[in-house]
Order: structure tokens, then C-alpha cells, then sequence
């Protein structure tokens, strides 16, 4: 295969902080995350952009924005690199005590999301989001940049409607842009952060396979899976183990109480998964007992499929040239759905972008890429993955990969020459 292989001492090295040899450079990480989004802002003609997405927060500032919170938390980033950030009383006094890297974070008013809407009174909702934008308005005076245009990472028509009001000149474009060039590419410590969590989630896949057997449920065997993950310092915040009749169509439930039996196919797919915040996507599939040559047949199929897109990947190639490699309509199976267009088979046969948030640029897709395709760039991530129904169970497998000079590199390491098979 003509795929990139990590040279002497390159990969994996441990999980923790020590002084006796580098490993992912949480520093560097830092500064060189707010440095690219900062150029990107610069570039885009932005006096200062307002971040709601957690994911943008956590690139900028690098706090642990795990997600869910309702936007009680927000971050000003300035041209001049500046950055505010408004969070919860306990974590901004948290913050303050333990992130000496950020110089100026304030209490928030939740102007969005779950308090307001919790509240029960529009005059309460008024109130809060009237003092967010106050605070957002106070920030931009304080560093010079209220008279600048300020960009806003994402569509809250009430709160530019209130930014307005106050004078502020607010772009409803280009900021979440600007944001996504910047993490469209990963730095040297984001692809190790990618390679650990890969190596956690075989962790978890190990743990799968000494869980399952004929009477154990898919969610014993999911449980079985995250315990493996936690124990290594990652998280779960994504995924499942779906099995037999359950694997196609993948049922909509993923996990569920359905009982392993003599013969079933299984599959897994580590979504979200995280170390340090990145995310996996890692699929793998399992048989319980030796699996039929259909089984084996299938699987090939959708493995060689992978392959063929991954070996294709290098920088300056287009999306549309990668997408015409994934199954066509027949190999999809268009007409067993009654499905008449590409995009109406999402998820199935694609690529896309890994890092702080499951999808990011670039995806890959028949349903999209044909049409609109853009260009692929040294240090991308993503997921490339496929399926195939054995008539009558389903095949998955994806790989993590990183694009390097000359090719890709795939960070996942469980075997996918074959399914795994399940002993009993």
C-alpha cells in the first residue's frame, strides 16, 4: 500500500505529563491553536469575532468545553489577540486560579440556551440577554475594537438584533469561516492528541471482545467498552455497539438490550470518543463465532472500498476526484432504500474531518463533493468509512487517518484485514 509510515520513535508515546521526554506539548498546542485562529480573523477583516461554539472556545482558549452547557459561557477574541472570556461563577473563578494563559474572564449573564428558556418568563429572557450583550458591548469598548466590525461564529438573530442596537457593527459572516480554516488543519500535537485517542478506543475494542459472548447484551458490552476507555483517560461521548439484525440498516437505537447469539455479526463505532477534547470515529466489526464467507465476502468489499479512498488521498487532490471511489448507486444499494439522489444517503459511504468536533472540513461524499468539491491539504484529518450488507447482516470499517506530504497516514492500528472473531 502506498501509505505514509511513521518513522523511528514517531507515535504513540504515554498519556501523562512527565519531564523526561517530550510528548504532546500542551503549550505549543495552545499557542499554536489561538495563533492560527487569530491570522485567520486578522485575514478576514475582523476587528474582534464574538465564539458561542464550544469547540471554537476550546481552540481559542483551551478551557474544556465538553459541550451541552447552553452557551452560559462565550469568548471575545480581538485582531490585536486579545481575548475575553464569560463563564459560570464556579468555573470562572476556576479559571482564573488555574489557566494563568487567559488574563481577563468575567461572570457571564446566560443570554442563550438553557437558562434562559428554563426560566419560564420573557421578561426574564429579556433581561438576560439585554445584560449578555451589555457585557459583549463593555469587552469591545475596553479594547478599542467597538467601532470595528465584530464577526460571530454562529446564527443568534435576537442576539445580533441586540449587538446592534447597542452600535456594535456585527458580520453574521465569515467568522465561523474563519474558524473552521484555521482547524481545518491540524498542528503536530492535534495529531497526537487524534493518535492517542485512537490508541484508547483499541483499549476499548479489546474490551469488546473479551465482554462478548452468546447471552451478554449489546449494552453490556458497550459498558464493558467505555470503562477500557475511562481507565485511559478518555471520555465517551459518542458511540455504540449494534449487532445481528440490528447491523442493516443500522438500528436507529445503536445500542440496545438485544442479546449476543451463536453466529451474529457485531460492529462498533467509537463517534466521539475524546482525548484532550479530539474525537474519534472507529469502526470495527466482530463476529461471535466464526462468520460465513458471505460475511467475509461483504466485509472485504466495504474494507477494499476504504482502502482504495485512502491510498487515493494527498494534498491537492480535489473532494470530487476521492468521492467518485466510494460505491456508486449500485453499490450502495440505492434501490433497496427506494433512495433516488446520493444525499439522501448520508453517512453510509464517506470521509470527514476529525479534530474538536466530529465533522469538520473536509467531507468527503458522493451526495455533496461531485458538485462542490474543494481542495485536500497536508495535516487534514478525518474518518474514511464504508458498509456492506451480507444479505443479512451489515459490515462496517473506518480508519483514522492524517494527510501527510505524500499520502495519508492511518492512525488506527485494530486489525481490518478480516473481522475479528469472537471465540466461544
Amino acid at each position: 500500500m502506498n501509505l505514509y509510515k511513521p518513522t523511528y520513535m514517531e507515535g504513540t508515546l504515554g498519556t501523562m505529563a512527565v519531564d523526561w521526554e517530550e510528548r504532546i506539548n500542551m503549550v505549543r498546542m495552545r499557542q499554536e491553536r489561538k495563533d492560527r485562529a487569530h491570522r485567520q480573523i486578522v485575514d478576514a477583516d475582523f476587528g474582534s469575532v464574538l465564539l458561542l461554539d464550544d469547540a471554537n472556545i476550546r481552540y481559542v482558549t483551551s478551557l474544556f468545553m465538553s459541550g451541552g452547557s447552553g452557551a452560559d459561557h462565550y469568548s471575545l477574541l480581538t485582531a490585536a489577540g486579545d481575548v475575553v472570556h464569560w463563564d459560570t461563577a464556579d468555573h470562572a473563578s476556576n479559571e482564573r486560579a488555574n489557566c494563568p494563559w487567559l488574563t481577563d474572564i468575567r461572570y457571564a449573564a446566560p443570554g442563550l440556551g438553557n437558562v434562559p428558556r428554563a426560566c419560564g418568563s420573557a421578561s426574564a429572557r429579556e433581561f438576560l440577554l439585554n445584560t449578555m450583550a451589555d457585557l459583549i458591548v463593555e469587552a469591545a469598548k475596553d479594547y478599542g475594537v467597538y467601532g470595528e466590525p465584530m464577526g460571530i461564529d454562529a446564527t443568534v438573530p435576537h442576539l445580533v438584533t441586540a449587538l446592534t442596537d447597542r452600535g456594535l457593527d456585527i458580520r453574521e459572516t465569515g467568522a465561523s469561516e474563519a474558524l473552521h480554516t484555521a482547524r481545518q488543519t491540524k498542528t503536530k500535537d492535534e495529531v497526537e492528541c487524534l493518535r492517542m485517542v485512537a490508541a484508547i478506543c483499541e483499549a476499548g475494542f479489546m474490551a469488546m471482545k473479551n465482554a462478548a459472548a452468546p447471552g451478554v447484551s449489546e449494552q453490556e458490552v458497550w459498558g464493558a467498552a467505555c470503562e477500557a476507555v475511562l481507565r485511559r483517560g478518555g471520555e465517551v461521548q459518542g458511540g455504540y455497539v449494534t449487532s445481528g439484525p440490528n447491523t442493516y440498516p443500522k438500528h436507529q437505537a445503536n445500542t440496545t438490550d438485544r442479546i449476543l447469539r451463536p453466529g451474529d455479526i457485531m460492529y462498533s463505532d467509537f463517534y466521539s470518543a475524546t482525548f484532550q477534547g479530539y474525537r474519534s470515529c472507529y469502526y470495527r466489526t466482530f463476529s461471535i463465532g466464526e462468520p460465513s464467507s458471505a460475511s467475509r465476502d461483504a466485509y472485504a468489499r466495504a474494507r477494499d472500498w476504504m482502502y482504495e479512498v485512502i491510498e487515493a488521498i494527498r494534498p491537492g487532490v480535489t473532494t470530487d476526484e476521492i468521492a467518485r471511489l466510494f460505491p456508486d448507486k449500485e453499490g450502495e444499494h440505492m434501490d433497496w432504500y427506494g433512495a433516488d439522489h446520493y444525499w439522501q444517503m448520508t453517512t453510509n459511504q464517506w470521509a470527514h474531518g476529525l479534530g474538536l468536533q466530529l465533522y469538520e472540513p473536509p467531507l468527503i461524499w458522493r451526495g455533496v463533493s461531485l458538485d462542490h468539491p474543494i481542495e485536500l491539504l497536508e495535516g487534514m484529518t478525518m474518518a474514511v468509512e464504508t458498509q456492506e450488507p451480507d444479505g443479512q447482516y451489515g459490515m462496517r470499517c473506518e480508519e483514522m487517518i492524517v494527510i501527510r506530504k505524500d499520502g495519508a497516514e492511518v492512525l488506527t492500528r485494530w486489525p481490518v484485514d478480516d473481522i475479528t472473531v469472537i471465540d466461544f
